[in-house]
């Protein structure tokens, strides 16, 4: 199994978890809220973010480090990994963002998320032999254009009619609908028995 070959997370066999991650390319003003949401409820997420991100938006990745957030790499310029044909430069993509990250907060990144979820056996081996654990997802939805939101009961309801045992939940913190929605998305899967833990936790009960 390839997935197995070359560390990639996308679904964990725990009964009744959950592990809430976030696509971060550009901020769209509601990360600050839905920290806020994760810390009133004790919910740890992952946050994965890009080069630009991490320049522009120091002060919220800040805050997702000091609360204890995982944050993960997304490549500085969100290219298609596999579209990346030479190693040395899909490496620097990788690279560079730690490095940069590194500096600002002391720590490295240990979890990879690919652009647009795009991958070969190839950077699957690139990532894992830089360290790294590839992150992809059982749910997601058509969270991410701004323009295109449907209000929050349709949030509501593709999230939790979409989650299932030991998913790994994929985000925009692009989305108004998203943030209005999470606080009562994580309490009512929590009241249901649900358990948000974090990807340090994946593959243990």
């Amino acid at each position: 199994n390839m997935m197995q070959t070359y560390r990639a997370y996308y679904l964990d066999s725990a009964p009744r978890s959950l592990y809430l991650t976030f696509d971060e390319g550009y901020e769209n003003g509601y990360t600050a809220q839905i920290l806020d949401v994760l810390k009133d409820n004790g919910v740890k997420a992952a946050f994965f973010i890009t080069g630009p991100y991490l320049e522009k938006e120091t002060e919220l990745v800040k805050r997702m480090v000091d609360e204890g957030h995982i944050v993960g790499n997304h490549t500085v310029n969100h290219p298609s990994m596999p579209q990346v044909t030479d190693d040395e430069k899909l490496k620097k993509e990788i690279n560079d963002l730690n490095r940069s990250f590194q500096e600002k907060f002391g720590q490295s990144m240990k979890y990879i998320r690919p652009p647009k979820g795009e991958y070969s056996e190839r950077t699957l081996a690139l990532s894992n032999e830089l360290g790294y654990t590839s992150v992809f997802w059982s749910f997601a939805y058509k969270d991410w254009d701004p323009g295109k939101q449907k209000g929050t009961e349709n949030a509501y309801k593709e999230i939790t009619n979409g989650v299932h045992d030991g998913c790994v939940l994929l985000l925009h913190a692009v989305s108004k609908d998203n943030a209005e929605v999470l606080d009562r998305v994580i309490k009512d899967l929590q009241s249901s028995g649900y358990r948000f833990r974090s990807l340090d936790e994946f593959g243990t009960q």
